[in-house]
């Protein structure tokens, strides 16, 4: 058996080992969610709590641990007699990002069911995890069926399963703790809040911390056993002190006064719903117990709130989760007139030392002390508090804007006019400043035709081993998932030749039936946006900024990976590779500057490139071409050869011929219109888009699924 790494051994990490043992002492917190880069011991710290836990109480024998006090009138494995009960340990079970619908919430017993002819329920994760810990790495990599199946047994305390003639409902209340790196993705709000508190983590930069780190980890990976018992007296004082708050958490008092704090907090965050206000609460009440209190202070409530709103404040997509701790102050400063003396005495002294324990500068006596950082498997550093969160300026209603401010009738010539009249010999000399991005707007869906076999998302339609039943098929390899109804039908007609006599059901391998099934896959969204001078008037750049914003939205919350290409001047750089990661793309946009030539081919043949590496790298993810451009390209002459027109035209075709899904997006605006984009639009074989048709709310019809006149079976 493998030995944890000890809790108290963990160094700094303040804020995060204190949102962990504030969920210890009450479990109705509603749990943790651990964002920070990786290698930042955030599985480190979550694996260690666990062995702190108080063990519980169980009925013997029972696969849903029942509490022998109060069982579940409804556990399959009920009724329980009286007087069976027994202690274990706490779980902690983890879910794979990999994990079937199977393994979470359970299925029919395939091997009873075929040879003994009974129904019987195999339970899954969720009912492993009842009154323990499920802990999920990198929860923001999960499926979002599974996703769904999670935030249904959080939000109802039980698992219903529906399935396969099984109609089973268990209890499933666990501690709900998630891990993830933000640089890959961030989680659906809906998941977010469903954890209670977050915490943020960061590598240090202190070469003290870093050094103890190391050594601390080396002499663990050394001897795992001798290291844990050089720490076991400091993890029995640990849980005698977790233990010790859990007794007192009854006794203490909310007093109205810190409900009305908790409620003004909450209003000026304005955070949506009450869960935070409920979160709030019992955080604040799990830090006065913790602190061997029996009344909720003003330093209560402000340590919770910096633990329990950050992810649940109103801001704009894509924002970084965060709190105004000048704000959060200002609210507070309100109720200070009312405020009791401070207790003389602070309590009894923990049982680890203000630079390593759970009552250093992130602990109860400073319990929300700002954003934290560590490193490797434990070193952290309290960061100074965090500065009110900087607002995107708002470029758009910037005093310059007129100046800068041209009408696509000037240029209706042909000339690229005021927009490229700084372009000079096509260099960067005529770069303008990054604009503000206008706000963004729900976007229609845009499809890839045929049927994919991708990463799930949703998107494109796509066989899928997680969407509906469609129908069934003889498998092809592994057996994935079977159709059971198909296999019965498949086996039926040959019992009596096969010499059945009992119950069971005869099965040979040539009566399986695999469930073919369809949903919907997440596609590589390429982004190529024309960043020249004819783009560059602000009012235009800041509408499309906005407009690919919306864009990048949409792809996050259809689980796409994203790619960013921009061109201007004398060529196409590739600003952002293919990620999951959205908010990395909307970071690079907000600072794509403007100005120069337009080398639209040029932009082309990147994107070009780029697709035939991802193409490479993952096969079964298909593309979608979004290219946002007024049409136009200008570059410098090369004498004798095609027009930069000429270019463009070919390198779309090329991409035609690649069989590539695409959609232009025309940018073009004015009374008077060159069309160009709609020129290009047909060499490409795409759906070509105006930024009115994007809106899902136009009246203008948008069609839906982009058609490419190009091989199907590619396409496909």
């Amino acid at each position: 058996m493998t030995t944890t790494y000890p809790f108290s051994a963990i160094v700094g990490m303040d804020g995060l080992r204190l949102a962990l043992l504030l969920n210890a002492v009450s479990p109705a917190v509603g749990g943790v969610l651990v964002r920070g880069e990786k290698g930042t011991a955030k599985s480190t710290a979550v694996r260690a709590i666990a062995a702190l836990l108080p063990a519980v109480d169980v009925v013997a024998g029972c696969r849903f641990s029942c509490d022998p006090a109060a069982p579940d009138p409804s556990c399959p494995d009920g009724p329980h007699e009286p007087d069976t009960g027994e202690a274990r340990p706490a779980r902690m079970v983890e879910l794979p990002v990999g994990a079937s619908e199977d393994r979470l919430v359970g299925a029919l017993d395939i091997e009873r069911a075929l040879s003994d002819g009974v129904k019987a329920f195999e339970p899954g994760l969720l009912a492993d995890a009842h009154r323990g810990v499920l802990y999920v790495d990198e929860v923001n990599l999960l499926h979002d069926h599974l996703i769904d199946l999670l935030l249904d047994a959080a939000a109802m305390g039980a698992s219903y399963v529906e399935r396969e003639g099984v109609s089973v409902r268990h209890a499933a209340r666990f501690l709900l703790v998630g891990t993830m790196n933000p640089e890959e993705g961030e989680l659906r709000p809906q998941l977010l809040d469903r954890f209670g508190l977050t915490v943020e983590v960061a590598a240090s930069r202190d070469t003290d911390e870093r050094v103890e780190v190391v050594r601390r980890r080396l002499a663990y990976d050394e001897d795992p056993e001798g290291f844990a018992a050089r720490w076991a007296a400091d993890e029995d004082a640990l849980r005698e002190r977790i233990a010790a708050a859990r007794a007192l958490l009854p006794q203490v008092r909310l007093g109205d006064r810190a409900l009305r704090q908790i409620a003004a907090v909450c209003a000026g965050f304005e955070v949506d719903g009450m869960r935070a206000d409920i979160v709030t609460a019992r955080t604040a009440t799990a830090l006065a117990a913790w602190a061997d209190r029996t009344d909720v202070r003003t330093e209560d409530v402000r340590g919770a709130a910096l633990l329990s709103l950050p992810h649940r404040r109103r801001r704009a997509p894509f924002d970084a989760p965060g709190l105004d701790e000048g704000k959060l102050d200002e609210i507070l400063r309100q109720f200070e007139e009312d405020e009791p003396e401070p207790d003389p005495d602070p309590g009894p002294e923990g049982p680890d030392s203000p630079d390593d324990g759970p009552d250093g500068p992130g602990g109860p006596e400073n319990p929300g002390g700002g954003p934290q950082k560590d490193t490797g498997d434990g070193a952290g550093e309290q960061a100074p508090p965090a500065a009110p969160e900087p607002s995107v300026p708002d470029q758009r209603t910037g005093e310059h804007e007129t100046a800068d401010r041209e009408t696509d009738s000037t240029r209706a010539d042909g000339d690229d006019g005021a927009g490229e009249a700084d372009e000079g010999t096509g260099g960067a000399g005529g770069e303008r400043a990054a604009v503000g991005a206008a706000e963004p707007f729900r976007t229609r869906r845009l499809d890839v035709p045929g049927l994919g076999e991708g990463a799930a998302g949703r998107r494109s339609r796509a066989r899928s081993a997680h969407g509906r039943t469609t129908g069934a098929r003889r498998p092809r390899g592994t057996l994935s998932a079977l159709h059971l109804t198909a296999t019965v039908r498949a086996a039926a007609p040959h019992q009596r030749a096969r010499g059945r006599r009992g119950p069971g059901l005869l099965v040979r391998r040539d009566d399986l039936r695999e469930a073919v099934r369809e949903g919907r896959e997440g596609n590589l969204v390429l982004f190529v946006v024309d960043a020249s001078g004819s783009m560059a008037a602000r009012t235009r750049m800041s509408a499309i900024k906005g407009a690919v914003l919306s864009l990048l939205l949409d792809a996050y919350q259809r689980r796409d990976k994203v790619g960013l290409i921009t061109f201007r001047g004398a060529d196409a750089e590739l600003a952002l590779p293919p990620t999951s990661s959205v908010d990395a793309a909307a970071v690079r946009l907000e600072r794509l500057p403007t100005g120069g030539r337009t080398p639209l081919a040029a932009g082309l043949l990147k994107a070009r490139e780029v697709l035939r590496v991802e193409r490479l790298r993952d096969p079964s993810r298909r593309p979608l071409l979004v290219v946002v451009t007024d049409g136009r390209a200008t570059e410098a002459k090369r004498a004798g050869g095609p027009t930069p027109v000429e270019r463009a035209g070919r390198a779309a075709r090329m991409l035609a011929g690649d069989g590539v899904a695409s959609v232009v997006v025309d940018c073009e605006s004015g009374p008077v219109r060159l069309g160009l984009a709609g020129a290009l639009a047909r060499e490409l074989r795409a759906t070509p888009v105006t930024l009115d048709e994007l809106r899902a709310d136009s009246v203008t019809a948008l069609v839906r699924d982009v058609r490419t006149v190009s091989n199907p079976r590619r396409a496909a």
